[in-house]
């Protein structure tokens, strides 16, 4: 058992090695990262809307990253 033990943790480690070393984005490809197809929300102005609904739900302005709502608590 212990030398099962010893074995997948090794394997694990090798694993993680594997990952640590992923590179840096090159100047000429931080132009591809910049596109708004890269963006998670596709349509800007539906993400607007989709603010201004939560907002309005919440009862408080901006309604993403401000702290306390419209309820009194923080």
């Amino acid at each position: 058992m212990r030398t099962q033990l010893l074995l997948a943790l090794a394997a694990g480690m090798t694993l993680l090695t594997g990952c640590s070393n992923l590179g840096q984005v090159q100047a000429w490809e931080k132009g591809q990262l910049a596109k708004p197809a890269m963006t998670f929300e596709a349509d800007p102005l539906d993400q607007r809307f989709m603010q201004h609904i939560y907002g309005s739900k919440e009862a408080a302005s901006g309604g993403y990253g401000v702290g306390g709502g419209g309820c009194g608590c923080n």
